[in-house]
């Protein structure tokens, strides 16, 4: 197999920064391909061995080019579906040849099914803080229309089973939107999701992407969309019941009970801070500097296996292409922008007004921020300061 090389970059180093940069490492494996999700993975146990050889070469490669990380995030694909010694030798090179600080929030996600006694002791022994289970539903019927692997009965265990093992921040992944989904579903997931007391809750939309099979049965008309309408109320629905049990709405999807319960790793990218992704497909961000990785295992690993970075592209953003992907990361955050900071954008001073007046923004203090229904159009709120 040749590797196409035109966008391949030798060096990547991130500039130093008062925040400490994130670290992301990218599981490319699951048991099963879901058929909504587009995320890169496969589901060929016979790549792990290679694979595994070949971050730890990747982890080398950067190990020298910054200090601390200030959080770590190991995603997906599935990184509990990795076997225990697999799991561990990653870990423990992560580890070895890279420098987290004492603080750093860990996380790992895992599906309900994945989780054994034996890997949640690893994790605990390892120092990880946060565990984050995909969930999706606690409906059997809305599990097999997805294709998920595991039951409700599994997610209740798996939920009970991380807190024997004395995890204090646990997340839940759940997904509404889903077609033949009612209402009074989405809730009474929510609503047991809650009964659990779970530290942050993220709750996505289902959305059809390209090349999946999801995607072809809405095509040809197999399966159905939210309406607009539908959006809004499944959306405001979940908003209303989360925060009446005390959950902070804090980013479009994401609830936590308290501020220091909230994804550090996902705020920073939300803040822009500098962030490295190992791992096939990953993105990293220097500031204006942002590149990625092969999206195939087997890319990924013939370029490290030739000494060189697996990279297959990079872009240099300019300054209004900053201030543009800095407007939008804001405005999908309860904290929203400075005023100050906003009033310096073009026609902030004439649509502001108008934006408040319709409630799809408000200034709380001394900072603009978007209103539960501003969440919903928080991709397009940019455009009126663009």
């Amino acid at each position: 197999m040749s590797l196409p090389t035109a966008h391949l970059e030798e060096k990547s180093p991130l500039k130093d920064t008062t925040v400490m940069p994130g670290l992301y490492v990218h599981i490319p494996f699951c048991r099963a391909k879901c058929p909504y999700c587009d995320f890169y993975s496969v589901h060929d146990s016979e790549l792990y061995a290679a694979w595994l050889k070949a971050i730890e070469q990747e982890i080398v490669l950067y190990k020298d080019r910054f200090s601390h990380f200030g959080t770590l995030y190991l995603g997906g694909g599935t990184p509990t579906v990795l076997p225990l010694d697999h799991l561990s030798r990653l870990i423990d090179s992560l580890f070895r040849e890279l420098t987290l600080a004492p603080w750093a929030e860990k996380t790992i996600e895992a599906n309900p099914d994945d989780i054994t006694p034996e890997k949640l002791i690893l994790l605990q022994n390892s120092g990880f803080n946060r565990i984050s289970l995909g969930i999706q539903s606690f409906n059997d019927r809305i599990l097999q229309l997805l294709a998920r692997q595991h039951t409700a009965v599994a997610s209740r265990q798996a939920v009970v089973a991380v807190r024997e093992a004395g995890f204090e921040n646990v997340n839940l992944d759940l997904m509404y939107g889903i077609p033949t989904q009612s209402l009074n579903d989405w809730i009474q997931t929510l609503e047991e999701a809650g009964s659990m007391e779970p530290e942050h809750i993220s709750c996505y939309q289902l959305t059809f992407k390209d090349d999946t099979p999801f995607w072809a049965e809405k095509e040809r008309g197999a399966l159905q969309t939210l309406t607009e309408a539908a959006e809004e109320e499944f959306f405001l629905a979940t908003s209303e019941l989360l925060q009446s049990k005390g959950y902070i709405h804090y980013e479009i999807s994401n609830y936590a009970r308290q501020e220091k319960y909230y994804s550090a790793h996902n705020m920073n990218y939300w803040k822009r801070v500098p962030y490295l992704g190992l791992g096939p497909s990953s993105h990293s961000l220097n500031h204006e500097t942002r590149w990625w990785n092969y999206r195939s295992v087997e890319y990924y690993i013939q370029s490290l296996q030739q000494g060189r970075p697996p990279v297959a592209g990079r872009e240099i953003l300019s300054p209004e292409q900053v201030r543009l992907e800095a407007l939008l990361l804001n405005f999908r955050t309860r904290n929203g922008m400075d005023l100050k900071t906003l009033q310096k954008y073009h026609h902030a001073n004439r649509n502001l007004p108008h934006l408040i007046e319709s409630k799809l923004l408000e200034i709380i203090g001394d900072h603009v921020r978007p209103t539960p229904r501003g969440f919903l159009v928080a991709d397009s709120l940019a455009q009126h300061f663009c």
